[in-house]
């Protein structure tokens, strides 16, 4: 067999690379088709800071890796060409500028663990922030989303964009998602305005939101992100926008559900990982919600 790096050249390897992602798909999974469309889309002009290769054998995608510079790898390799993990680990090294270099991968990707402790990774202490992979079966209860008096529940329309991109810019702050970001976001496969749900402030304002993501192959929806602005936190605003958007969901197929909040120190999955490097310091960890998003803004819920 013969397979062939090639780099990144626009939509079309996106949908390639989400091609491979729902392919590989499971409940315990890293990634989501959703996980890709946000984090390409969220931010605009980065596309120099992002390295990124497909590995292919004719038409079938094998795997592909995502740098974001200068330190951080993003990975899919299928566990049946497991040995292009290793090719991925150099070209990351070679391509990479920092001096301690990070990914973070699932517990149930064996495979990919594998070749990074082969690689001289290792696991980052358990106090450093990592992300923990959440699942639910959406086939049995799922609550019915209550707003306070005066909040309105609703997806998101076009009329909506600048509310709701204030919205997230205040969830997350400092932020670079903009207008021209979030609307390159709901352009893109599978982006769904119905899945893209909204609590409105009795003066209009987007308090709270959640975006929802339907792999329609696998029947599994993810959530990323979701979030409430700080003056509208601890309503259960952000509780009531997500368990809307999965109702939605269930209602078009889903019977899976995934989110990665920030994990607890106690919370080890997934693993982040990261190499030897010459310098003795640990890896940095995030210092504000900005550092976050600049790794696909897995952050969750920010209620």
């Amino acid at each position: 067999m013969t397979v062939t790096p090639t780099p990144y050249r626009g939509p079309a390897d996106l949908r390639a690379m989400q091609d491979l992602v729902s392919r590989l798909w499971s409940p315990a999974s890293r990634w989501h088709i959703g996980d890709l469309a946000w984090g390409r889309f969220q931010h605009t002009g980065r596309e120099p800071e992002w390295p990124t290769t497909i590995w292919r054998s004719g038409e079938d995608v094998l795997a592909w890796a995502w740098i974001e510079l200068p330190d951080h790898l993003n990975l899919v390799v299928d566990p049946a060409h497991a040995g292009l993990a290793g090719q991925i680990l150099t070209w990351f090294t070679e391509t990479a500028t920092a001096a301690t270099l990070t990914t973070a991968v699932s517990a149930a990707e064996a495979h990919l663990i594998e070749a990074l402790e082969r690689h001289g990774f290792t696991r980052a202490p358990a106090e450093e922030p990592h992300f923990v992979h959440m699942a639910r079966d959406l086939s049995g209860d799922l609550p019915e989303p209550r707003v306070p008096p005066g909040h309105t529940l609703r997806h998101v329309t076009a009329q909506d964009v600048p509310s709701r991109v204030a919205a997230h810019r205040a969830a997350f702050h400092p932020s670079r998602v903009t207008e021209e970001s979030y609307t390159a976001v709901r352009a893109a496969w599978p982006y769904r305005e119905e899945l893209d749900t909204i609590v409105l402030a009795p003066d209009g304002s987007v308090a709270a939101y959640c975006l929802a993501w339907l792999d329609e192959a696998n029947r599994s929806v993810l959530i990323e992100p979701a979030g409430t602005t700080p003056d509208h936190r601890r309503k259960g605003l952000a509780t009531a926008a997500c368990l809307s958007a999965l109702h939605t969901a269930r209602d078009l197929g889903a019977v899976h559900a995934t989110v990665a909040p920030e994990a607890t120190p106690r919370t080890r999955s997934p693993d982040p990982c990261t190499p030897p490097s010459a310098s003795t310091r640990s890896p940095a960890p995030p210092t504000s919600p900005e550092a976050d998003e600049s790794r696909g803004e897995r952050s969750g819920v920010q209620a």
